[in-house]
């Protein structure tokens, strides 16, 4: 079986999951080619990214007349799928996120895309992202390219629907998978029942080097992490409110943001305002050994998010035995048991934040420790990577055949 996955931004460091998937498949036995349309010369701290960077083909590096001629070939050789898919992109572009001529930028990368999985003899296009990605994805088939598909993670494809054209997409995959049950719900909302049998849930999984962690050690002083891009739906500046809040309570602990992005500065200015600056430590971007050795180092992991699709830190930080402290959120719940794998609150709710984590910090050891092979054994059942590019794997071979019987 030959396949493409076509993504965005690859590789990226918060994006480990797409490459733990891929990894998956390739150890199953499936062939993969990696297109990206970006992302040759970003920032990666993880030498498994840099590996992944040399496999992949980048749409955008050879500039726009490399796009351009592409497009023309196509207007010469097959001029009614060129028709169709400048149809298509007219219409995927009025009243969109984004202007016209993007739409049609997409459509010029698509033809640069069929021509590369035809020379390769790929038998399936799947896209990660129900963004620009999958629109590209559904232009490479109109155009002539293979069956498609596509992963929604939530929570941006859901917060803008309409104006990302994301009905009309799962009505012309092949099929879609959400990564939670959750997800999948609100993709129930946005097309009539005749198309929910397309959806279906693939979880994203855990590499080897999950099952085989050592157990974890007390730190000397009880240790709060959180891991993630600081951004405003990770909910990071209700974290330092409520560190700051248990602080003057006269608690004592640590707190340890893991990530970088936009919020940073806000961040910076709210440690130092607070002066919470012995008790908040910033690590920037760190690669996955990094952050394996910061979650078993931490009493708990807290993930305060506002949205969510299914964050895949939490799955790690319970397979590394680390109970969680998180919200009722998209898929969160689908992944924490309330008092079984930690605790939730609220979304939003900093007074409810600041109670589970001083109950947390009162925690008995014995009952923590508990706690954490309790997440463990739940994420290691259903996040195993293993088991989940199997049901991906399904999905391909099910689409492909379907494939060509329509093609005779």
């Amino acid at each position: 079986m030959r396949v493409a996955y076509l993504v965005n931004q690859y590789p990226k460091t918060s994006h480990t999951f797409i490459r733990r998937e891929i990894q998956a498949l390739e150890r199953a036995g499936v062939e993969v080619m990696r297109i990206s349309l970006r992302g040759w010369d970003g920032e990666l701290v993880d030498d498994d990214d840099v590996i992944e960077r040399k496999k992949t083909r980048y749409v955008l590096k050879a500039g726009s007349p490399t796009l351009i001629f592409s497009a023309l070939r196509k207007i010469f050789t097959r001029p009614v799928h060129f028709v169709r898919g400048l149809l298509l992109a007219l219409r995927m572009g009025w009243r969109a996120e984004r202007p016209l001529p993007v739409h049609i930028i997409y459509l010029l990368e698509a033809c640069l895309i069929q021509e590369w999985l035809e020379l390769q003899k790929i038998q399936h296009l799947h896209a990660h992202f129900g963004t620009n990605s999958a629109e590209v994805a559904m232009l490479v088939h109109v155009l002539g390219g293979p069956s498609w598909s596509f992963t929604v993670h939530g929570p941006e494809e859901f917060d803008k629907p309409r104006f990302i054209g994301l009905a009309e997409k799962v009505r012309r995959s092949s099929f879609v998978v959400a990564i939670s049950s959750y997800g999948r719900s609100q993709l129930f909302r946005l097309v009539e029942p005749r198309y929910w049998s397309k959806i279906q849930v693939v979880r994203c999984g855990l590499e080897r080097a999950f099952f085989e962690t050592p157990s974890k050690t007390k730190p000397s002083i009880p240790r709060f992490i959180c891991v993630g891009r600081l951004c405003e739906q990770k909910g990071q500046l209700l974290l330092l409110k409520a560190a700051a809040r248990l602080k003057s309570n006269g608690a004592n602990f640590e707190l340890v943001l893991a990530g970088d992005g936009e919020m940073r500065k806000d961040v910076e200015e709210f440690i130092l305002n607070e002066r919470l600056g012995s008790t908040v430590r910033i690590t920037g971007w760190i690669d996955g050994s990094q952050v394996r050795k910061e979650i078993l180092d931490a009493t708990a992991l807290v993930l305060p998010s506002l949205a969510e699709g299914l964050p895949v830190v939490i799955m790690e930080a319970m397979a590394l035995r680390t109970p969680i402290i998180s919200t009722y959120v998209g898929g969160i719940p689908e992944l924490v048991s309330n008092g079984a794998h930690g605790w939730l609150v609220p979304a939003g709710d900093v007074e409810a934040l600041v109670q589970a984590m001083q109950v947390c910090l009162d925690y008995p050891d014995e009952a923590l420790r508990e706690m954490g092979h309790s997440a463990r054994k739940s994420a290691l059942c259903f996040h195993n990577v293993e088991n989940e590019a199997k049901k991906i794997w399904r999905l391909f071979e099910g689409s492909i055949k379907a494939s060509v019987s329509e093609r005779g």
